[in-house]
Parts: structure tokens; C-alpha cells; sequence
């Protein structure tokens, strides 16, 4: 599998775990794009989920995003306000491969303070290797997408 060009961003709560992700996606020779931010000073997640989002939009077909929060809950709510964006929360390596194998997720959103560092990798791990399966879900994805048009 090709490895794509990942985007990654956080806020304070997520910082620590962020710069561990990037020190690991980067040994992994991952084209990784820091998006901030850049100290541990209080700042505000939609900024950061913004961003990388935006910059997905550029290349739907070849970039994936990672958000880190306290709990990844506000940085998913924020991504899924973008188009053609589906970010999910993970906190298991399961529901990170079948939000890939189902939903073709794009961003994945992860809670420092909810895992630690090594699930995170695990988790970082299955939903980069999975694939997406097409079949029965476009249809659901196309669902997904008419609502999003028409709200």
C-alpha cells in the first residue's frame, strides 16, 4: 500500500502525544505535515482541526488527517463539520479498522487523556493499514454525502 501524506494537528491537551505520533509516523518514512500546535500554551481545538482539514480537501484521494484533543471528542465534532470530511474517534484498534473498512474515514481523532501513547500507535497503525472495502458501504457513504449536501 502506498503511504499517504498525513496531516496532524492538536491543541494543548493533545500536544505531548502529537510530537510522540509525528516522531513515530516520521521513522516510518510517513510524509507528515504539522499543523500546530507548537506548544503546550492553552489554544483552541477548532483552529487546528480546521486546518488540517482544509488541507484534506486539497487532496481528498491522498491525504489523511490525525487530530489529538483530551478526548477527541471536539476535534471530531469540528472536522465533521467540513465537507466530504468523516473523522471518528478511536480508542480501540477495532473500531479504527472498521471506520477505515466501512466509512472510509479520512481523519482520525484520538484523547490524550483518554489512551496512552503505545494504543495510540496501535490504533494509528490499524486504521492506516485498513482499506477501504467499497461493495455495500458506498451507498451508505452516498447517503452520508446527500445529507451533507442538502443541510
Amino acid at each position: 500500500m502506498k503511504k499517504r501524506r498525513l496531516l496532524i494537528g492538536a491543541d494543548s491537551a493533545g500536544f505531548a502525544l502529537k510530537e510522540e505520533i509525528k516522531k513515530y509516523l516520521t521513522a516510518l518514512e510517513y510524509d507528515v505535515d504539522d499543523c500546530g500546535s507548537f506548544t503546550t500554551e492553552s489554544c483552541h481545538y477548532p483552529e487546528f482541526a480546521n486546518i488540517v482539514c482544509q488541507n484534506i480537501q486539497c487532496d481528498l484521494q491522498g491525504t489523511f488527517g490525525i487530530l489529538v484533543c483530551g478526548t477527541g471528542i471536539g476535534m471530531s465534532m469540528c472536522a465533521n463539520k467540513h465537507r466530504n470530511i468523516r473523522a471518528a474517534v478511536c480508542s480501540d484498534t477495532y473500531s479504527a479498522r472498521m471506520t477505515r473498512a466501512h466509512n472510509d474515514a479520512n481523519v482520525l481523532c484520538l484523547g490524550a487523556r483518554v489512551i496512552g501513547s503505545c494504543l495510540a500507535l496501535d490504533i494509528i497503525d490499524a486504521f492506516l493499514s485498513t482499506e477501504y472495502e467499497g461493495g455495500r458501504h458506498d451507498i451508505r457513504l452516498e447517503m452520508m454525502s446527500n445529507i451533507e449536501n442538502n443541510t
